[in-house]
């Protein structure tokens, strides 16, 4: 860590509210830094983000432990959204309250919206999607070693009983058998609570609420009506999409496209398959796929619009659950609904990157290069970032050979 960080492990833990101005700014341009980098090289989905801030919160700067890091991802599987852009804003408010929440988030927002609001530029230019293969050729090995390695980290925290890992090993189960994910966190998760709970049955403890709500505004909920294609009607269909879906950049293709293709015919089918190609292959969180369709929609008020339509309730959802976190946690129902979800959550993780290795391990050279790379970051503490550059390179010289 450099000169003028938070680098005293004693300034570490201190409260962002107890700190002088010049610390407090020094903490804030930290998280703009980390998240900036994290937006501009987190290739892989949420599962590769997940891994790359465990690197950087976790085991490199000691931000908060691992369990903490732990607790605040099964949060953000019990709201919609998208998950690591949750988990950003989740460790941005941990750091510096409500200030730290809007830097993280919108810092790892950026960079992928700019990079995707420039290719939709030039799509709209030339109705074709840039040809970046030869880049995800030599990146994609290395996102599988660098989710590997959180996996790994993550699981030892996670596995603590005997429920905990029956629960990740029936989340795999689950994952590879085609059951939806939302159904297995909360059941699995549920199913660990109460195992935890019957075993210690002999305190009192309180209630709490599952977001029911949000799985029954998924499955309903209209748009508006037919008609010329506004900011604002792009901003007002992104942000009930923001509020109510749960699950990965392949559940909200189902939505564009029953919504944007079927009901609304705004886009082509073709139009709609290229911008979640987008989404996948730039860095950064997937649902920057509004920022794509927006512009398509309408111009460049369009992607702003689309953009933070889709985010917003990320940032308040946060900012409205992380105060109860720690009295929460204390709850042996809640600890141990969160016990579960946690393990799930690792589960699909594995899941996961059992599916992104049968596409990214396609020949010998990307084989030898997730081993190589696992090996790497397992045994020595380098920054993922060099990594994933050295992937890009890989990459290029292929194409350049070939």
């Amino acid at each position: 860590m450099s000169e003028g960080e938070d680098t005293t492990a004693e300034q570490e833990t201190v409260p962002y509210a107890a700190l002088t101005a010049k610390q407090q700014r020094q903490r804030l341009s930290e998280l703009a830094r980390v998240f900036l980098r994290l937006g501009a090289i987190a290739f892989g989905g949420p599962a590769a983000h997940i891994a790359m801030m465990d690197d950087e919160v976790v085991s490199r700067r000691r931000w908060m432990s691992r369990q903490k890091l732990l607790d605040l991802l099964g949060l953000t599987n019990l709201i919609p959204g998208p998950n690591s852009t949750e988990l950003a804003i989740h460790i941005g408010y941990d750091r510096a309250g409500w200030r730290g929440l809007l830097v993280a988030g919108v810092c790892f927002i950026v960079p992928a919206m700019t990079i995707v609001w420039l290719l939709a530029a030039i799509y709209q230019q030339y109705q074709t999607v840039p040809q970046v293969e030869w880049l995800l050729y030599g990146i994609k090995p290395i996102i599988i070693a660098i989710v590997v390695q959180a996996i790994w980290k993550l699981g030892k925290q996670a596995a603590k009983d005997a429920p905990t890992i029956l629960a990740g090993v029936a989340a795999i189960a689950g994952y590879l058998a085609g059951v939806n994910e939302i159904l297995l966190l909360v059941c699995l998760g549920v199913a660990v609570m109460l195992v935890k709970v019957w075993k210690d049955k002999g305190q009192t403890h309180g209630a709490f609420l599952l977001p029911f709500a949000g799985f029954i505004a998924q499955a309903g909920g209209t748009t508006a009506a037919v008609g010329a294609v506004s900011w604002v009607s792009v901003f007002l269909f992104f942000l009930k999409i923001g509020c109510v879906l749960y699950g990965s950049g392949y559940v909200l293709l189902a939505f564009l496209q029953r919504d944007l293709v079927e009901r609304h015919q705004w886009l082509t089918s073709n139009q709609l398959l290229d911008a979640i190609a987008i989404g996948q292959v730039t860095p950064g969180p997937v649902f920057t796929t509004a920022t794509f369709v927006g512009y398509l929609l309408a111009g460049n008020a369009g992607a702003i619009a689309g953009t933070i339509g889709i985010f917003l309730p990320a940032f308040i959802l946060v900012w409205a659950i992380a105060p109860w976190v720690s009295k929460l946690s204390q709850s042996v129902w809640f600890r141990g609904l969160l016990d579960g979800i946690n393990a799930a959550s690792l589960g699909l993780m594995a899941g996961v990157t059992y599916t992104l290795g049968r596409t990214a391990l396609v020949d010998w050279l990307t084989i030898l290069v997730a081993i190589v790379s696992t090996i790497i970051v397992l045994r020595f503490k380098i920054n993922s970032a060099w990594l994933v550059l050295a992937g890009g390179l890989i990459g290029l010289a292929t194409k350049l050979v070939s």
